[in-house]
C-alpha cells in the first residue's frame, strides 16, 4: 500500500534534511576551514625582554648600526625611527639609554632629572607624563621591553604595582 511510497519519499528526503544538522559538525573538522583562526597575533619583532640598567644603556645612540632604546615608566621604546631627535648629538639624546621618566614629566633635560624616580611630581607633570607616554611613545615606538626594576623590586621580589597593560606589541597605528 501507501507505505512503500512514504518509505521512498523518506529516503529521497534525508540526505537533505540531515545537512542542517550535520553542517556545523562538517565545518569543525580539521582540514575543512581555507584559513585557520588565529586566537592571538604572533609578535611581529623578536620576543620582548627585561632591561637591567647595564643593558638598557648599550642603547644609547653612540653605536652605529645599533638600536637607539628609551624607557618611560619601565616600558622601554625603540626610538629608532626617531634618529634625528634621539641620536649621537641630538637634541633629546640625553633621555636615551635609560629610564627618563622624570625628565619626559618635566619636560627636563637635568641629569638629576632622568631617571624613573616620579617622586614629588606635581599632578601637572603627571599628568603631561601620561599624555606624552600615550600620544607620543606608545602611538609612535615599538615597545621591546620593560626596565627590570618595573617588574622586580632591589631585592628580586615582585613588583606588586606592575601592570602588564601595556602589551608589548601593541601599536595604536594597526587600530586604525
Amino acid at each position: 500500500g501507501g507505505g512503500g511510497a512514504r518509505s521512498a519519499a523518506w529516503r529521497a528526503l534525508r540526505p537533505g534534511a540531515l545537512l542542517p544538522f550535520l553542517l556545523p559538525f562538517l565545518l569543525l573538522l580539521p582540514g575543512t576551514s581555507a584559513e585557520p583562526e588565529l586566537r592571538f597575533r604572533p609578535p611581529a619583532e623578536a620576543p620582548v625582554r627585561l632591561f637591567t640598567e647595564p643593558e638598557l644603556a648599550r642603547y644609547d645612540g653612540h653605536q652605529e648600526g645599533q638600536p637607539i632604546y628609551l624607557a618611560v615608566k619601565g616600558v622601554v621604546f625603540d626610538v629608532t625611527s626617531g634618529k634625528e631627535f634621539y641620536g649621537k648629538g641630538a637634541p633629546y639624546n640625553a633621555l636615551v639609554g635609560k629610564d627618563s621618566t622624570r625628565g619626559v614629566a618635566k619636560m627636563s633635560l637635568d641629569p638629576a632629572d632622568l631617571t624613573h624616580d616620579t617622586t614629588g611630581l606635581t599632578e601637572e607633570e603627571l599628568k603631561s607624563l601620561d599624555d606624552i607616554f600615550n600620544n607620543v611613545y606608545k602611538a609612535k615606538y615599538p615597545i621591546v621591553g620593560y626596565t627590570s626594576r618595573r617588574i622586580l623590586n632591589e631585592d628580586g621580589s615582585p613588583n606588586l604595582d606592575f601592570k602588564p597593560e601595556d602589551q608589548p606589541h601593541f601599536s595604536i597605528k594597526d587600530e586604525f
